[in-house]
């Protein structure tokens, strides 16, 4: 073969090899990975005013690995970067908690959440918040409307009637309290004036459906009232959803009796120590089902699916609800936009899951086991005023405009006193509703009490 025309190809090659491989990187190089793409979660701020919480939320999926998370705040800069002041944090799988520092009351701030990967900084939507005046000394007025420290099953106006164990508590339209008398199995009715009457149970364990006055529950946990006067209860001890129809007649809701993990309607459904309720405008009963770490909704029609969690317990925000996880939920509240509220115990936290199904932290975690305490029940007055029983001894509020207070009672202090403020105390509150008038009702577990709370006003 001629030589020249040999090496005119071998060059050809050459240059073909060199092409492609020029192609090759080129096209590697064109597909750079993405900055994260991230929410920011609510501000809640602290009762001084001088730091508050927030956090981020982590949306889409990651192409590289983040190096930093927190959130950057700023007085004047609108829309705050990582050179402004910030905090830095660990991330929980897809979801962070932040404490933002150093503020001072009655300031307007600029706050967005970031993270920071090989590509770049994310950030996330911007919140306004102002901080309040120093509210640490705002304190509410707690009285006892019924019971006493005794443990029975008697009838009777004020300290004449007896409890054993109240747990949840709900309230009708005209203002009468229901109790989940726990350790008496027993639904007990109680006026505003103190008068206690006892609806169905009598202090024996079981399960029997009929006439109020025959019926048997097994450790009754929480109730709901219908706008037609039904009551819901969750019979954690029988694994159930019974109705106390207005007519005075106790039926299964929902639930077979046996603890276990299953959707479908009526009897077919099964739950694992259904702990606590809450009633939407359209009848639909939501569910913290306790020993499955799931919350669940059942329709007027009796059709259980679950709305978020997963049966493992854990600690995860996430955009899926039904791949978030939860730790004991206890609890649930819903506000006047249709947002559930979540007690979650033994994540230490109040979580929030939107109608598209994201869920987030609206307060407190793991790692901040001494804010909220262990929340064990919630609810929202017609403001909007969140307020929270913490079974260490307090009771909380978080106001509209998302200051948190402990408003009466003490977690280092457990005992009982009526008064105000810290000088009250409390013994595992468990139940807690507001009234029409925003005054705060508690069912105090260890005290065998039903105490009221005055929130403190102006706020």
């Amino acid at each position: 073969m001629n030589k020249t025309l040999t090496k005119s190809m071998s060059f050809a090659a050459f240059l073909l090899v060199t092409i492609l491989t020029i192609t090759g990187c080129s096209k590697s190089s064109s597909t750079p990975g993405t900055v994260p793409v991230l929410t920011t979660t609510d501000v809640t701020i602290d009762a001084a005013a001088t730091s508050a919480h927030s956090g981020g939320l982590i949306t889409e999926t990651l192409t590289s690995s983040v190096t930093a998370y927190g959130v950057c705040w700023s007085k004047s800069n609108q829309s705050p970067s990582i050179a402004d002041s910030k905090s830095t944090d660990t991330v929980n799988q897809l979801g962070f908690t932040s404490k933002i520092t150093g503020l001072s009351p009655k300031t307007t701030y600029y706050l967005r959440a970031f993270a920071t990967n090989s590509t770049g900084t994310g950030y996330g939507n911007m919140i306004q918040f102002t901080t309040s005046a120093d509210l640490s000394t705002a304190a509410g007025t707690v009285t006892s409307v019924a019971g006493n420290t005794s443990t029975g099953l008697i009838d009777g106006t004020g300290t004449a009637a007896f409890f054993s164990g109240p747990q949840g508590i709900a309230i009708d339209a005209s203002g009468n309290l229901y109790v989940a008398d726990s350790f008496n199995s027993a639904i007990r009715k109680v006026t505003p004036a103190g008068v206690v009457t006892t609806i169905s149970g009598d202090g024996t364990i079981g399960y029997v459906d009929g006439p109020a006055a025959s019926a048997k529950f097994y450790s009754p946990q929480s109730l709901a009232v219908d706008a037609s006067g039904n009551i819901f209860v969750a019979d954690m001890g029988n694994n159930m959803i019974r109705k106390i129809s207005a007519a005075g007649v106790v039926s299964t809701f929902a639930g077979s009796g046996d603890a276990g993990y299953a959707n479908g309607t009526g009897t077919s459904a099964t739950f694992n120590s259904p702990r606590g309720l809450a009633i939407d405008a359209q009848g639909n009963i939501y569910v913290a089902d306790r020993g499955n770490n799931l919350i669940r909704k059942v329709t007027a029609a009796g059709v259980v699916t679950t709305v978020a969690g997963t049966t493992t317990a854990g600690y995860l925000d996430n955009v899926t609800a039904t791949t978030a996880t939860f730790n004991t939920p206890d609890a649930i509240a819903l506000d006047a936009q249709g947002n559930i509220y979540v007690a979650d115990l033994l994540n230490y936290a109040i979580r929030k899951i939107t109608a598209a199904g994201v869920v987030t932290t609206v307060v407190g975690g793991p790692k901040l086991t001494g804010l909220i305490g262990r929340p064990g029940a919630i609810t929202f007055d017609a403001k909007g005023n969140l307020f929270i029983s913490d079974q260490s001894g307090r009771i909380m509020e978080i106001t509209t405009n998302k200051v948190i207070l402990s408003i009466a009672g003490s977690a280092t202090g457990i005992g009982f006193a009526d008064g105000n403020g810290t000088s009250a105390l409390f013994n595992s509150p468990q139940g807690i509703v507001a009234d029409a008038s925003g005054n705060i009702w508690v069912a105090d577990n260890g005290n065998n009490r039903i105490r009221k709370v005055v929130p403190p006003s102006g706020l």
